[in-house]
């Protein structure tokens, strides 16, 4: 029982010594670099998502349409 507290209190010990060491850093990229590449996956999927709605409200749906109302018209 003590060999799993000594072990807990360790990696505790370890967790907030790595903390205390990133919070204490001076450097910003990371944030600088997340927030860019969240910015750029929020375009990309704007514009992807954009670029679906015009293919199916223009190219697909009126053909999709068609041929589901030929389907029930089929006098055979």
């Amino acid at each position: 029982m003590h060999r799993i507290s000594a072990k807990i209190k360790t990696t505790a010990f370890r967790f907030a010594i790595r903390s205390n060491a990133m919070l204490a850093a001076n450097r910003g990229e990371n944030f600088v670099d997340s927030g860019i590449k969240i910015l750029i996956a929020v375009v990309i999927g704007a514009l992807l998502l954009g670029g679906l709605y015009a293919l199916f409200g223009d190219t697909i749906m009126p053909t999709v349409t068609e041929k589901v109302k030929q389907m029930f018209n089929f006098k055979g």
